[in-house]
């Protein structure tokens, strides 16, 4: 088994269910397929670089996988027909940082 992190974006006007609904729909592919989530991140709505069909903003979801590459490749044959997705990028990695939330607010402490 291999280790991966696969983040989507979806578009700014997606609504809080429809990111429910995207991250049940692709945890659902993952589990049919033999793979294990490790954890599910919800980046929230970010900035993008540069103009994507349109969009100046993105709904960003991180999943961090434990599966075989036939699961990759599932997930992004449904993701590359998905109309409520910008973009989506898989990496492999050699292991999971768990401790660290990077994109949590994190309150900064006065001395």
């Amino acid at each position: 088994m291999n280790l991966y992190e696969h983040t989507i974006i979806a578009r700014q006007d997606a609504s809080q269910s429809d990111i429910k609904q995207l991250i049940e729909k692709y945890s659902k592919i993952i589990s049919k397929n033999e793979g294990e989530i490790i954890k599910t991140e919800n980046w929230g709505l970010l900035n993008l670089s540069y103009l994507i069909k349109k969009n100046k903003k993105g709904s960003y979801i991180h999943f961090k996988i434990k599966c075989d590459g036939k699961v990759i490749n599932e997930l992004e044959k449904n993701e590359s027909i998905d109309k409520k997705l910008l973009r989506y990028l898989t990496v492999r990695v050699k292991k999971f940082d768990l401790k660290n939330d990077y994109f949590n607010k994190k309150e900064v402490s006065e001395k």
